[in-house]
């Protein structure tokens, strides 16, 4: 076994995370449906490991051996937005990745993460509840799994292996071509879902890339699934990107944006280990100048990296 295999492994039990099994179907049904313009939204319903979860799925005019791709929303302390950002029904237009990459071929996943929109325990759609009723609910999720020797993040990963099986599972979707993508919060559920499931071929990691030991050192927040006990003793955030080797990452950050501030040196620390299976032109990093919020630029290279890129997963 190479020392990238045995170092996902490692990651993967230390998370209590089981390698993501390709046989067992995840079924869904169709509530409702709409008709947009170069692509077809439906809103499914899913069990993902007991929990019932609606998401958007946007398939585009044409479904023949299509690249698809799951796409995980944003934080941005709105709780009440989740699939309906992504997929351009609320929120910032700029976190519309959906629609643009249905329209040139994709096949779109878009799910709520727990505690987000329609997963909320006494809130759903796209209202806001008061009193900070949202982030406690979170905070709690977080807390009440650690009290009992679990983690938020396990959580959050077997529901997103779950959303890569259902993908999977579509007929029409090439498996070969399965990726995934997020934006700061987004962007650290790709980093740690693309470490421990090799079923994805390319993912955009946007916002997202610091390491533990800088975001200590700044006085930065740590997400909420993040805090997983013990693991900073022995992993950091480079580890993560050297398990996607060899596959295709682009890694999108900012010289302002404090969520991505030290991206250069995971990419540097990550290289050796593209560069042992010979896929250092697999590893890309974008650093643009400002902050953390998405920007029109930025937006259409992500759009293009991967239209480009799920064109040439298998190369």
């Amino acid at each position: 076994m190479s020392s990238i295999a045995n170092l996902r492994n490692e990651i993967a039990e230390a998370i209590g995370i089981l390698s993501p099994s390709t046989t067992t179907p995840i079924e869904h049904r169709i509530l409702d449906s709409t008709k947009e313009d170069g692509y077809t939204r439906h809103l499914i319903e899913y069990n993902s490991s007991g929990d019932q979860v609606t998401a958007f799925l946007l398939l585009p005019e044409i479904l023949d051996n299509n690249p698809a791709i799951l796409i995980h929303h944003q934080h941005n302390r709105e709780h009440h937005l989740g699939k309906s950002e992504v997929c351009g029904l609320a929120g910032n237009p700029l976190q519309a990745f959906g629609p643009e990459l249905a329209r040139k071929g994709f096949v779109v996943l878009a799910p709520d993460s727990i505690c987000f929109e329609d997963r909320r325990k006494h809130a759903h759609g796209i209202e806001p509840l008061p009193d900070s009723g949202d982030f406690w609910q979170h905070y709690n999720e977080m807390c009440y799994r650690i009290l009992n020797g679990d983690y938020l993040m396990k959580k959050v990963l077997n529901d997103a292996m779950n959303w890569i099986t259902l993908l999977s599972n579509l007929t029409y979707v090439d498996n070969q071509r399965i990726g995934t993508l997020g934006h700061s919060y987004g962007g650290n559920t790709v980093l740690f879902l693309s470490a421990l499931d090799e079923r994805i071929g390319y993912s955009c990691a946007s916002g997202s890339a610091c390491t533990y030991e800088n975001r200590m050192l700044h006085n930065v927040g740590i997400e909420m699934a993040s805090v997983i006990p013990h693991f900073h003793s022995k992993y950091d955030i480079y580890d993560l990107v050297s398990c996607i080797a060899p596959r295709r990452l682009l890694i999108v950050s900012a010289d302002e944006d404090k969520y991505s501030r030290d991206a250069p040196t995971i990419v540097e620390k990550a290289s050796p280990a593209y560069s042992e299976l010979e896929a250092l032109h697999h590893l890309h990093h974008k650093r643009y100048q400002g902050g953390h919020g998405l920007t029109e630029e930025r937006f259409d290279y992500i759009i293009e990296w991967l239209d480009s890129n799920a064109k040439h997963c298998e190369e």
